[in-house]
C-alpha cells in the first residue's frame, strides 16, 4: 500500500477533507454548529433549536448512522434532512483481531487518506486508542508512525467517528454509562495531538458530554511528545488526563530518539507537567518510556528517572514499554531482566512503574507500531526526516 500523500509537514490548520459527498457531515458539529447549519439549511430559529438537541441526541446517545431510524423526527423531515446532512463514519478498509483480542482498524477518510486506531479489552476495561492525525508531525526514532511524513490532520468528526466506529463494532449502543466495553480513551494513536489541538479539544468535548457518548475526563488520556507551550492550554481547556512520552532522562538521548527534545528539553518538559493544571496524586502525570537495549535502560537511568521526577515534586507514575519492533527498526527491545531491574529501582523509591504487556503485535497493533503503509527507512534517512519536521514546526 503506498503512503498517502507525501507532503509538507508543516503542522498549520489545513481545509477539511473533501469527499465525493457534497452533504455537511453533523458528526463532530457541536450542538451549536448543528444548530446554526439547520438554520442556513433554511429552518427557522425555533425549528433549528428543537430539530439540533433531537439530532444530537440520535447521533450521540443513539448512535444513528443515517436519518430514517429517528422516530421522534416526521418522515418528510427526515427525508429533507438527508437530502442536506449525512452522519459520517470513517470507510473501514481492514480489521484485525490479535490472538490476545486485541483490534486494529486501518480506516479511510473521506478524501482516501488512510489512519489507524486500535482497541485493547482487559478484564476490567477496554481502551481505545485513537489517532489524532494521518502520518505524524514527529520524528519519534522508535515509533513507526513517526517514519511517515505529515499529510493532514483529522477533523473533530473523524475523531469522534473513530469512538463512534468502535461502539458500533462492539455493539454499544444506546450510551450506557456503566458495563460497556469501551471504557477508556488514550489519544496515542497517529500524530501528536497538541499539534491538533483545536480538532482534539472539540472531539474530546463532544466524547465528555454527559448527553452524549458520556466518557468521563477522568477515563481520557491525552499524551504529548513533550509540546510545551500548548500543555497548560489542554490542561485548562480539555482537562483529561496527561501522558507523557519521556523514553529518556539524558539530553544526548533524548534529542536522538525524541528530536523534539531539541525544540522543547527535559527540563522545560517536567516544568509544564509540574504546572499542568489539575495533576495531583489522585490524577498522576503517566511518563511513557520505552525500553531500549542499551541505549535508556541501565540502572543509572532509572536513578535519573527518580531524582528527576522528585526534583520537580511530580505526581507521577512510570509505564515501562518493552519496545515493539518493526520493519527497519534501529533499535532492539531491553531484555526481561534489565526491564524488571529497571522497574524495581522506580518502585524502591516510591514510584509505581508498571510494565505494559505488549498487546496487538502480531497485527502491528501494539504501542509505537502503528503505521498505514510499512516501509523501511535508513539510519541517515530518518536523520534527514527529523531535521526537516522539526524546521518545519511553528513557534506555538
Amino acid at each position: 500500500m503506498p503512503i498517502p500523500g507525501l507532503i509538507d509537514p508543516v503542522p498549520v490548520p489545513r481545509a477539511p477533507a473533501v469527499g465525493d459527498d457534497p452533504r455537511t457531515d453533523l458528526v463532530g458539529l457541536s450542538r451549536e454548529a448543528i444548530r446554526a447549519a439547520l438554520e442556513e439549511a433554511g429552518l427557522d430559529a425555533r425549528q433549528a433549536k428543537l430539530r439540533a438537541k433531537q439530532l444530537w441526541h440520535q447521533i450521540y446517545n443513539r448512535g444513528a448512522t443515517g436519518f430514517e431510524a429517528m422516530s421522534d423526527i416526521a418522515k418528510p423531515q427526515r427525508a429533507w434532512f438527508a437530502e442536506r446532512f449525512r452522519i459520517g463514519r470513517p470507510d473501514v478498509v481492514v480489521q484485525q483481531v490479535s490472538t490476545d483480542g486485541t483490534r486494529k482498524w486501518l480506516l479511510k477518510a473521506g478524501d482516501g487518506h488512510d489512519f489507524e486506531m486500535v482497541f485493547i479489552p482487559d478484564a476490567d476495561r477496554g481502551t481505545l486508542c485513537v489517532s489524532s492525525q494521518v502520518g505524524c508531525t514527529l520524528n519519534c526514532r522508535f515509533c513507526h508512525t513517526g517514519t511517515m511524513r505529515l499529510v493532514r490532520n483529522l477533523t473533530a468528526g473523524e475523531i469522534v467517528g473513530q469512538v463512534m466506529l468502535a461502539r458500533d463494532a462492539l455493539g454499544e449502543w444506546p450510551s450506557q454509562p456503566e458495563g460497556r466495553m469501551l471504557s477508556n480513551i488514550v489519544m496515542m494513536g497517529m500524530g501528536e495531538p497538541l499539534y491538533n489541538f483545536d480538532n482534539v479539544r472539540d472531539a474530546l468535548k463532544i466524547v465528555m458530554d454527559g448527553d452524549g457518548l458520556g466518557l468521563s475526563r477522568r477515563r481520557i488520556t491525552l499524551s504529548t511528545s513533550g509540546v510545551v507551550p500548548m500543555m497548560a492550554k489542554a490542561g485548562e481547556e480539555i482537562g483529561v488526563n496527561l501522558a507523557v512520552s519521556l523514553h529518556a532522562v539524558t539530553k544526548e538521548v533524548r534529542d536522538e530518539i525524541v528530536p523534539l527534545n531539541r525544540k522543547y528539553g527535559i527540563e522545560e518538559l517536567l516544568e509544564a507537567c509540574a504546572a499542568y493544571p489539575g495533576a495531583n496524586n489522585a490524577r498522576r502525570i503517566t511518563f511513557e518510556y520505552v525500553m531500549l537495549k542499551d541505549k535508556n535502560d541501565s540502572d543509572e537511568d532509572a536513578r535519573e528517572l527518580v531524582r528527576l521526577i522528585r526534583k520537580y515534586k511530580l505526581p507521577a507514575k512510570v509505564n515501562l514499554i518493552p519496545f515493539n519492533p518493526w520493519p527497519g527498526a534501529p533499535y532492539e527491545c531491553s531484555t526481561d531482566e534489565r526491564v524488571e531491574r529497571f522497574s524495581d529501582i522506580i518502585f524502591e523509591a516510591g514510584i509505581s512503574a508498571p510494565i505494559r504487556r505488549p498487546r496487538g503485535r502480531d497485527i502491528m497493533a501494539a504501542c509505537g507500531q502503528l503505521k498505514s503503509a510499512a516501509e523501511k527507512k535508513s539510519r541517515a534517512e530518518l536523520d534527514r526526516l527529523a531535521e526537516e519536521k522539526l524546521a518545519a514546526l511553528p513557534a506555538v
